[in-house]
């Protein structure tokens, strides 16, 4: 089919738009840049531009994406509903995903990009306006969609001013509305850690399983090692802090009350997978889990590193630390900033991109608690 449109919508993090922008501008030269909020920028593409409805964007700090087809305005949520069809008339559509920018950096003052209330109510009018014979199906609103299917996309960027788009799911991320996984949570949780892990599991698909050892550089106070356990695997922790007590109570963790420097090689030599989230430079980390994987003594699978960029310019040194990544072996490496993620990025690699994929199985169910 035809490109939709000549421009481009892009969902980010709110305070990453000079990120995304800087990136955009190598990987897309011929972009122009056309409309931008806190979370939301568009481009306009040159006239001669043609990308496929399901075009990989190549991007770190995007969400996800789509063509955009313009926006509505008004004062009457029911009246921008109505208005919104007019701009997707030709295009199939199999799902509505509607969303808001995000308000805030998350975990700022409680705040957690996803699906909210007035997204949801906004999907619903969106899709009681359907016209005929759209309007014959009853679409399925704010759900997960299927690779390949076509998706109406609502940004609400102001309460009066809607930006509609539209994009074929091909990622797991554009298969998700807004680009960020449903995770909902029931019981209490040690941390935000736990989040930024089951979206980057989600995301990146490592092969890990029940039985697993994994060590975390960086672990206290646990979030992240809590989800581990749950999911029934044997977890190394290296902090100098304190663990939650639940975590130290669990019989399948082991805590190294030190930094990574002064644990022994040999006490990571069963461990598969290797995780990092301290607060430290990314070069620190890189050379802390480098001193690790380079050692004949491990055999460390696959990697999650959470990445902190104390300062935005480091992201342009992304592509270099993926390099470094390689060096070590791991042929498969990514990058990306969740959308749990802070003022930081996740990196995965994967010695071997045939090993199989790991598959959740549904949402995962946990009640946060704020540290």
């Amino acid at each position: 089919m035809n490109v939709p449109s000549q421009f481009i919508f892009t969902i980010c993090q709110h305070g990453a738009e000079d990120a995304l922008k800087a990136e955009l501008a190598k990987t897309w030269p011929d972009w122009r840049l056309s409309y931008s909020r806190p979370g939301f920028v568009t481009w306009k593409l040159p006239e001669t531009g043609k990308l496929a409805p399901d075009f990989d964007i190549r991007s770190v700090f995007t969400r996800t994406h789509g063509f955009s087809l313009g926006k509505v305005t008004g004062d009457l949520a029911n009246e921008l509903a109505e208005r919104v069809w007019p701009l997707v008339e030709g295009l199939p559509v199999d799902h509505i995903h509607v969303w808001q920018r995000d308000e805030a950096v998350p975990g700022v003052k409680g705040f957690e990009p996803g699906r909210t209330v007035l997204g949801d109510e906004a999907a619903a009018l969106i899709r009681d306006a359907q016209p005929a014979p759209v309007g014959e199906r009853r679409l399925p609103i704010n759900r997960t969609a299927r690779s390949g299917e076509a998706v109406l996309d609502c940004v609400l960027v102001e309460p009066n001013e809607w930006w509609v788009g539209w994009h074929r799911a091909s990622t797991l991320p554009t298969r998700w509305p807004g680009g960020v996984p449903l995770i909902e949570t029931e019981s209490e949780t040690i941390s935000r850690a736990y989040l930024k892990l089951a979206e980057a599991l989600r995301w990146s698909q490592l092969p890990m399983a029940k039985g697993d050892l994994c060590a975390e550089l960086g672990s206290a106070p646990g979030g992240a090692a809590q989800l581990l356990l749950d999911r029934g695997m044997y977890v190394i922790g290296v902090d100098p802090a304190e663990m939650d007590e639940q975590i130290l109570e669990n019989p399948n963790f082991a805590h190294l009350r030190a930094r990574a420097s002064e644990v022994k090689r040999s006490e990571f030599a069963r461990v598969r997978w290797l995780l990092a989230d301290a607060n430290v430079a990314p070069d620190h980390t890189l050379d802390s889990v480098e001193a690790i994987v380079a050692h004949d003594d491990t055999h460390v699978r696959g990697l999650l590193l959470t990445l902190k960029l104390p300062e935005w310019d480091l992201a342009s040194h992304i592509p270099a630390y993926i390099d470094r990544v390689r060096s070590w072996g791991y042929k498969y490496v990514r990058a990306r900033q969740l959308a749990f993620n802070r003022q930081e990025v996740c990196l995965c690699a994967l010695k071997n991109r045939s090993m199989r994929r790991f598959k959740p199985k549904g949402p995962i169910r946990r009640k946060r608690r704020e540290t």
